[in-house]
């Protein structure tokens, strides 16, 4: 494992500062995966840019924090899981959606967990998903739009979960209460 400097305003370079401020204002602190990807200007300017899609995308508060956090557990992401965790309880995901996803249990709903499956299926087969997975994910009621979606929110998280298998980036204490392996 290679050691990655945990930037601040003080460490990081030039073009990462107006970032790094945008961080700041939106979780109160900089976010330990932030400090790290500040190395790379470009890298944490498309993280955060893609984060703003992702928002925006057509799937619920509670769809979204399924396929955050089925690509975070498949990716065995120690950072990105406690912190979708924090995010989750701080957008009003049920426990009961948190709780399924982290252990691997069956989610709440049969669409969420159509979602869940399609998603795993997406990164497992590298987007060669077949007709009849298709055809399930049409029929729980999503859409083309949101098959693709998917992959934009699959991008944001090979971002985020590769840095930090390369930085093992030490867990916020906000996001430490919900630890996980």
């Amino acid at each position: 494992m290679h050691k990655f400097e945990l930037h601040g305003t003080d460490s990081a370079p030039k073009d990462s500062l107006p970032l790094l401020e945008k961080s700041k204002k939106a979780f109160g602190m900089i976010p330990n995966l932030h400090a790290v990807m500040a190395e790379a200007p470009g890298l944490l300017e498309a993280y955060q840019r893609l984060h703003d899609l992702v928002l925006e995308s057509s799937f619920t508060t509670d769809e979204k924090t399924v396929v955050w956090q089925t690509i975070n557990v498949e990716h065995e992401c120690h950072y990105c899981v406690p912190a979708h965790t924090f995010i989750a309880k701080g957008m009003g995901v049920e426990d009961s959606i948190s709780d399924a996803l982290r252990n691997k249990t069956p989610l709440p709903t049969q669409k969420l967990e159509t979602l869940r499956v399609f998603t795993l299926s997406v990164v497992r087969k590298r987007g060669d998903v077949d007709t009849a997975e298709f055809q399930s994910f049409f029929e729980a009621g999503f859409t083309k739009r949101q098959a693709l979606e998917i992959i934009l929110i699959l991008s944001q998280k090979v971002m985020s979960n590769y840095v930090n298998h390369f930085a093992d980036t030490p867990v916020d204490v906000p996001f430490s209460r919900f630890k996980w392996k």
